[in-house]
């Protein structure tokens, strides 16, 4: 079965959208995103693996966390939740961070505008994800993103395979 997966990026906008589907119901999808006990379980592309330190998800709350890599060093980040709809949109603002959550004001930093909805039995999840500029958009290209959250996203599906019942 082949699921949807569009990897769009708006050089105009500064944006980068990402629309997957998922063999799943949009509720387990929305648990997948929004409970650390399970983004502890796939949010990081192989071999690196994600822990969670605190995680408040409402709005005005955060989730700070690392990747690890199989060295035990840890790339730590935090997402600040700005709205929450549930199970239908989220928006939040990520960035990089040290493990006490202190933004990088190095690295770009974006704003996450996270959908869910059905398709037939299926979850689709629309990420708009847009940054302050070209040169930042550009940036995280370089860094990787579209290949690591290619890896990271079939770690969920291979996690939603064991929680559909």
């Amino acid at each position: 079965m082949k699921l949807q997966f569009d990897f769009l990026v708006d050089k105009e906008k500064n944006t980068i959208t990402v629309k997957r589907e998922f063999a799943a119901g949009r509720q387990l999808v929305w648990d997948a995103y929004t409970k650390s006990e399970l983004l502890d379980q796939w949010f990081a592309p192989r071999p690196l693996t994600t822990k969670t330190k605190s995680m408040d998800f409402r709005e005005g709350g955060h989730w700070l966390y690392a990747m690890v890599d199989p060295g035990g060093m840890e790339y730590w980040a935090r997402l600040d939740y700005v709205t929450i709809n549930p199970i239908d949109n989220y928006s939040a603002l990520d960035a990089f961070s040290n493990e006490e959550g202190t933004i990088n004001p190095d690295l770009p930093r974006a704003k996450w505008e996270v959908s869910f909805s059905d398709k037939n039995e299926h979850a689709l999840v629309e990420n708009v994800v847009t940054y302050a500029s070209l040169q930042d958009l550009e940036k995280v290209i370089e860094m990787g993103l579209k290949e690591g959250l290619t890896a990271t996203l079939e770690k969920l599906d291979e996690l939603l395979l064991t929680l559909v019942k």
